[in-house]
């Protein structure tokens, strides 16, 4: 499935393995906030705090690039729980994980894992296919 104005999901997760970088500002954030979920893994809290401040910017990013590309929502468009720089943010968090399962140096099962990131990164397409359809609103967008 692709969109026009969003990546599709397997744009995002080549982006989160540090794959064709390319200008589209959604896949630059979510390469940057997969590093940002590395270098998390393990941390102590107060290298976590910076790193969250860091994860925090690029979902804004994020979700400031995707309100100038979708269309208005339709008027009975239902809303999502999450925006979408949310959804990267956690897109990117599974695949950290899941690499660090890979390399056994998780506590999450390998399967687990990847399932987890499978699931969302199809929740992913399901939702870019519907805000630019404008059947669905995201919070925060007018």
């Amino acid at each position: 499935m692709t969109t026009s104005a969003l990546p599709a999901k397997h744009q995002v997760l080549q982006a989160c393995r540090g794959e064709h970088a390319t200008a589209n500002p959604l896949l630059r954030c979510a390469k940057e906030l997969t590093a940002l979920h590395e270098r998390r893994l393990g941390q102590d809290p107060d290298v976590m705090f910076e790193i969250d401040q860091g994860r925090a910017e690029l979902i804004r990013d994020i979700d400031r690039w995707i309100a100038t590309q979708l269309p208005p929502a339709h008027g009975a468009a239902h809303i999502h729980t999450e925006t979408v720089g949310a959804v990267i943010d956690r897109i990117a968090r599974f695949t950290a994980d899941a690499y660090a399962a890979l390399a056994g140096t998780s506590q999450l099962d390998l399967v687990e894992a990847w399932q987890r990131l499978a699931e969302l990164a199809v929740g992913y397409d399901d939702l870019a296919a519907e805000v630019c359809a404008g059947l669905r609103r995201l919070p925060g967008a007018a």
